[in-house]
């Protein structure tokens, strides 16, 4: 009878374990290869007695698939405030139903390394991106915003998360009026 007992508690101890450690960890980021850029974001907030239920809205982004940028409009309902990527950073990102569904990792502030999961319905653009430009928000061909990634070496999906601005090449040197070129 004890041993059943101490059986019962060791796989109760275990269960309780195992399940702390699926709450604790979550989401491994190497498990969403794909990258958001999110631009503009407007969300409302639901408390139940005065702490955060869960938030909703939509916003627009980025999507970087494959080295191709995909503009989309999104809605969502998240645990976390969701936010206007800093810079040129990104979120990790990856599909739940194609086209449809992105779900992102939004980092835990003070844990690192630890996520929250974030579900988007979107609403893909046909051969449109967003842009900043004079700090207003703007769609442009994505053929000319790849143009732009690979002028500025801006590639999320392989770690390259900040535009490279290159020097211009040197003019070449000109003859002074009235000399050959043979000379």
């Amino acid at each position: 009878m004890r041993s059943v007992f101490l059986r019962g508690l060791s796989g109760l101890a275990g269960c309780l374990l195992l399940s702390t450690a699926a709450l604790a960890g979550g989401h491994n980021a190497a498990e969403y290869p794909l990258r958001v850029r999110i631009y503009q974001e407007g969300g409302v907030s639901h408390y139940y007695d005065r702490s955060l239920e869960t938030v909703d809205g939509e916003g627009r982004a980025n999507l970087f698939e494959n080295g191709e940028p995909r503009g989309f409009d999104f809605s969502y309902r998240c645990q976390e405030r969701l936010r206007t990527s800093a810079g040129s950073e990104t979120y990790p990102a990856r599909w739940r139903k194609q086209n449809q569904t992105l779900e992102i990792l939004l980092p835990q502030f003070g844990k690192p390394g630890a996520y929250d999961a974030c579900e988007l319905k979107v609403l893909m653009k046909a051969d449109a991106v967003y842009h900043r430009h004079n700090g207003l928000l703007g769609e442009e061909p994505a053929a000319k915003y790849k143009q732009w990634m690979e002028k500025v070496q801006y590639d999320p999906e392989h770690d390259k998360n900040e535009p490279v601005e290159t020097a211009p090449a040197p003019a070449p040197a000109q003859k002074p009026a009235g000399t050959s070129a043979l000379q």
